[in-house]
């Protein structure tokens, strides 16, 4: 998922004045895909929450091709629940934007069309809770991110607390979060007699459907117990699995798509060849034929949501935080140093045995796809977008295996220096001391913890690790734990990044 923001300036074309769009359609060059139906005969049965680049490389794309085998009645209203740049970028287009496929061969571009209209909740949340609670629209969808379901991580509930949660409860008619949305409109067709819509999370979750349902009763309790047993009973909450690479679109993809398209995409998105998504098969008002678009449809999504938490989304947040680190703006750029590609492969292989795969799964192919996709040199994706939000993103990743691994007496160096890395980012300077702008809901707290130890790096270790909103107080009590991972923060402050993880990956290499 991406936090960019479009912006005003966009360069493309001689032809400034020409804009992707309906009537514009037929003036692109014929190499360029573009919606196979028509538009006009589209209808909308799904609204997305969290309209950002990751849903229109990714879930879009499967819609878009649904469209065109005729599943006409199944179009996209997106929203954006506070910002409105999405919408003002794509409304003048017709909501169409452009899909930049890249790899080491070249770059494939397609037009999706199967978003119709987008809403912005902060300006005009009566519009959004009009289109949850119309019959017509039988799923509604999220990627608002991790922390955008006001929940604690460690436990899986509703943070009472959060802000948001407390103005949506005292203030139902106009939310402000995705929780707050989803319980309005549900009261509003329960009391109408209408069917429930589907509610179908695409975010890194841990377990995503079962958790959705858990803060979506228990926001609902709090306004009315006979809701809540109403949304338990009779709304699905199906779990997810979604994989596909999509780095935050700049201004230079912006100027190139542009150019190959002849006129100005403000907005386009860049992706990966590879695409999958994993979704239970549970509704509870029908759905498209999904397996139609190459959609696998399963009984349990759970080991291959854990398979892609532990093996990509780990060694991923790896490579981010020590790649940032030592000075690698992207993903691709920090694999091309051999050390780095060692240890995403040590995180893998620390991660590997924690899992339980379905008879069939080669978890071992599915690791080398992985490098291979990370060192994908048409793909830019940043390392600082990766780091976002570790604190919402380190238990599922990390702190899962590291559980289990340490339940069974095992071996965590790999994780804990991962984990060390997060630390050491998340303290706030590189190791120039230049600032880093750390984007996470607990960003103020790490500030406090670094202005507090002076720069002290035993300090800093033992304070984060205090931090039981993110390490529950099972692993904050664990000596082990704190052991390993305090000697890996000691030695990136101590000797760097480079020089750590060249002595780690000798040591322990296999």
């Amino acid at each position: 998922m991406s936090s960019e923001t479009p912006k005003n300036h966009v360069s493309g074309p001689k032809d400034a004045d020409l804009r992707l769009s309906t009537a514009s359609l037929d003036r692109l060059p014929g190499q360029i895909r573009r919606p196979a139906y028509d538009r006009s005969g589209v209808t909308p049965g799904i609204v997305h929450l969290g309209i950002g680049a990751f849903h229109r490389a990714h879930q879009a794309v499967v819609i878009d091709d649904l469209l065109a085998g005729g599943a006409s009645d199944w179009g996209i209203v997106g929203a954006s629940l506070r910002s409105p740049g999405t919408r003002d970028a794509l409304a003048p287009q017709d909501c169409l934007y452009t899909l930049a496929v890249r790899s080491g061969a070249g770059t494939e571009h397609r037009i999706i069309g199967s978003v119709l209209a987008c809403e912005v909740a902060s300006e005009k949340p009566a519009s959004l809770l009009a289109r949850l609670t119309d019959p017509a629209t039988r799923i509604v969808s999220l990627t608002v991110t991790e922390k955008g379901y006001c929940h604690t991580p460690q436990t899986g509930d509703l943070d009472e607390t959060h802000p948001d949660i407390v103005h949506d409860l005292q203030n139902p008619g106009t939310p402000l979060s995705a929780i707050g949305f989803l319980v309005a409109a549900l009261a509003r067709r329960r009391i109408a007699g209408a069917a429930p819509f589907t509610v179908l999370s695409c975010d890194n979750l841990s377990a995503n459907g079962h958790t959705v349902g858990r803060i979506v009763t228990q926001f609902a309790s709090l306004r009315s117990r006979n809701l809540a047993k109403w949304i338990e009973a009779e709304v699905a909450f199906p779990s997810t699995m979604v994989d596909r690479i999509v780095p935050e679109t700049t201004d230079l993809d912006r100027s190139e798509i542009s150019s190959e398209l002849g006129m100005t995409d403000a907005w386009p998105v860049v992706t990966e060849p590879f695409t999958q998504w994993i979704v239970e098969d549970r509704f509870s008002a029908g759905r498209p034929d999904f397996a139609a678009a190459g959609v696998q449809m399963v009984a349990d999504v759970t080991p291959f949501e854990h398979m892609k938490l532990r093996l990509l989304n780990a060694s991923h947040s790896a490579l981010a935080y020590l790649g940032y680190l030592a000075g690698h703006e992207t993903i691709a750029s920090t694999m091309t140093d051999v050390r780095f590609a060692a240890l995403a492969r040590q995180v893998m292989r620390d991660a590997a045995p924690t899992l339980t795969m379905p008879d069939g799964t080669d978890i071992g192919a599915y690791g080398t796809s992985l490098l291979q996709r990370f060192s994908n040199p048409a793909l830019h994706h940043r390392t600082w977008q990766i780091a976002m939000d570790g604190s919402q993103k380190l238990p599922q990743r990390l702190l899962a295996p590291v559980r289990e691994r340490l339940a069974r007496g095992e071996s965590i160096a790999h994780l804990a220096l991962a984990i060390a890395g997060w630390i050491r980012y998340a303290s706030g300077t590189d190791e120039s001391g230049k600032p880093i702008a750390v984007a996470d809901p607990m960003a103020a707290r790490f500030a406090a913890i670094a202005e507090a130890s002076r720069g002290n790096a035993s300090q800093i270790a033992e304070a984060f690790l205090d931090l039981v909103e993110v390490f529950g107080t099972d692993l904050s009590g664990n000596v082990a734990f704190r052991r390993a991972v305090s000697r890996d923060v000691g030695g990136l402050f101590r000797d760097g990044v480079r020089r750590t993880l060249a002595v780690h990956v000798a040591h322990h290499r296999s």
